[in-house]
Order: C-alpha cells, then structure tokens, then sequence
C-alpha cells in the first residue's frame, strides 16, 4: 500500500459507505450521492472557499482548490456578488441537482488511485451497473480506523463531526459505528447543527416521505 495523503470529504464517505468486498453502498445509492455533494460543499467550506447563509451558498475565495473536482463545483458556483444573495446558490437544489455527476466523478478518481476496483454487472441479465469493492491499495480499512477513533473521542474536530453528520442523514449510520444504539444517536445529533447534513437530510426525507405517499 502506498503512502497518500489525506482523503477529502466526499471520499472519506465513498470509503465509509461502500462495504470493501461487495462494492455495494450499505445505505440508498440516492442517498449516499446526496452525501458525496454535501460532504464536497463542506470540504470547500473547511478550506475557506464557500460559506453559507439561510440555505444560500456564496463564494468568498475563489482561487481553485488543489483537488480538481473540488475546482469544478467551486467554478459551478457564482462568482462573488456584492449585493447579498444576488451570488448565491440554494444548497437545497445543488444536493438534489448534481449528486449523480458529483458521485460518479469521485467514484472515477478512486478507481483512478487504487483505492477502488471497478466491477460491471447485469441486472436481470440485463442492465449493466457496477460495483466498486475495495482496490489494490485498499483504504477503506484506514479510513475506518480513523472513524473510529474520532467516534470514541466524541467527534472532537469539526471534520469527524462533518463526517459523522453526513453519515448519519445518509443512514449509513448503523455500519459504521461501533457503540450501537448510543453512536447512532450521537451521530444523529451532529446531523441538524450544520447547513451540509441538515441540506442532505432535507432531501433524503423528501424522498422518503415521497415513497410513503405523504
């Protein structure tokens, strides 16, 4: 395994959420891209680029981030405006618009990195999708580890609880911690304090509450 640094956001949840033999996500595949779009925005956010404000997203540094997919969604966004909100974007409509592109862009890059393979299936032996378990330099199991302790700390940094957060608006919750029902309601608790979770489980109850006829 080679040495790398620091996966950003939306990676780190790809890692968490895709169970490394199976390639399969251990929540909704809708829900996890919804995921991958707020933990991109809230890796932007981290590094100072974008802030957000009543639902609103705003550039406030537009220089272009090292990572190129990060460079894209910022370049997406609206140039600073000097009227307030007249250069915004709803952070709403972004997660619900772009989590299949955003997703699939990532997915690209870590089958690019080794991190994941790429396997293509048929549905009923006929629709082709694919699976993406673990690759030959597998970090899904480091990224796991490092969940991990963060949860048994208490998500004691602004990321672990970012992560946390987005983990538990996905559902992905119940496979990743390791105290059960209490690291279930702990993550839960991280979900609504900030704009990217609580924006990502706006939408994963309007699909629920969609399929339930409400």
């Amino acid at each position: 395994m080679t040495a790398r640094p620091d996966f950003t956001l939306p990676e780190e949840l790809l890692l968490l959420a895709l169970d490394p033999l199976r390639g399969t996500p251990y929540c909704r595949n809708r829900f996890l891209q919804y995921g991958v779009v707020g933990a991109a925005l809230a890796e932007l956010e981290l590094q100072g680029r974008i802030t957000e404000e009543r639902g609103r997203l705003s550039v406030i540094n537009p220089l272009p981030p090292h990572d190129p997919i990060l460079a894209a969604i910022l370049a997406s966004l609206p140039a600073p405006a000097k009227r307030r909100f007249s250069g915004s974007t709803s952070t709403y409509r972004m997660v619900r618009a772009t989590g299949r592109e955003i997703e699939g862009r990532y997915l690209d890059h870590l089958v690019a990195q080794g991190a994941l393979a790429r396997e293509r299936r048929r549905f009923l032996g006929l629709f082709p999708y694919y699976r993406h378990p673990a690759g030959p330099d597998d970090w899904s199991a480091p990224v796991r580890e490092r969940f991990a302790a963060a949860e048994a700390a208490g998500f004691p940094d602004p990321r672990s609880r970012l992560l946390a957060g987005l983990a538990s608006a996905i559902g992905l919750s119940h496979a990743v911690t390791r105290r059960g029902r209490p690291g279930r309601s702990a993550m839960r608790a991280l979900v609504r304090p900030h704009w990217a979770s609580h924006a990502v489980h706006r939408n994963v109850r309007q699909d629920k509450n969609s399929q339930n006829g409400n």
